[in-house]
């Protein structure tokens, strides 16, 4: 059965404080939460000197890994609260948001603005659903576009459509699973400019031959895309998020 218990460390003038949770596994295991918590689950037969020096000599990680993730949100984009001048980024161009009264609820874009109209200005459950509505018909449209786009030369490598899927992810642009033929993209990446989401895309569509990231895959995936590097390196300058 597994016990838990808070313990705590000094390195450099600082302080290191951990939670230790004791249960059968074969190694120290060590994890960083985003919030800066930090965990570390260890087989109760080793001693809790032995843990705690284990934890120090990790001391230099945890603290680049806080201020990793300190870092990260202290830029993350406050959330939304659905009125005008706010800012929605949309295929790499961002769109301040005009928010008008009227009988009709519309939701669309001129490519400078994206206009919501609704009946309530104040009603903020309403403004968010139509909005999000909105934004998920346009990742519906635009990525199965690429995805159609980008299919076709896949096909002599004996490879069948994949079913696509999307969905908000925290930690990845997209996934495939080659087995169920089945690609996942992040409702996120409608934020970033086309040719990253065709990278993306692309990307998922070589794990389908290589399920892996071995240099067959890269190789692969260079003979489809030879800027895939300079696509990927825009996709990551202003996001947090990594393929």
């Amino acid at each position: 059965m597994a016990s838990e218990m808070m313990r705590h460390v000094r390195c450099e003038n600082r302080e290191i404080s951990y939670l230790l949770e004791q249960k059968p596994v074969k190694n120290l295991n060590l994890r960083i939460h985003k919030d800066g918590r930090v965990f570390l689950s260890a087989n109760p037969d080793v001693p809790t000197s032995e843990i705690d020096a284990f934890i120090l000599s990790k001391a230099s990680y945890i603290f680049a890994a806080q201020n990793k993730f300190a870092e990260i949100a202290r830029y993350s984009p406050q959330p939304k609260q659905y009125v005008s001048g706010e800012t929605f980024y949309f295929l790499g161009r961002g769109l301040r948001l005009k928010v008008a009264s009227a009988a009709k609820e519309t939701v669309y874009t001129d490519g400078v603005y994206l206009f919501l109209n609704v009946k309530d200005t104040i009603d903020f459950s309403k403004k968010q659903r139509l909005v999000t509505r909105y934004l998920d018909r346009q990742c519906e449209a635009i990525f199965r576009e690429v995805l159609d786009q980008a299919y076709p030369p896949f096909q002599k490598y004996g490879v069948a459509k994949p079913q696509l899927r999307i969905r908000s992810m925290e930690t990845r642009w997209g996934s495939c699973l080659p087995k169920k033929q089945i690609i996942t993209l992040n409702k996120q990446l409608l934020e970033a400019p086309r040719n990253c989401i065709e990278y993306v895309v692309v990307h998922e569509l070589c794990h389908l031959v290589h399920p892996n990231h071995s240099k067959q895959f890269y190789a692969f995936l260079t003979m489809f895309m030879p800027d895939w590097k300079e696509r990927k390196t825009e996709l990551e300058k202003n996001c947090v998020l990594w393929l």
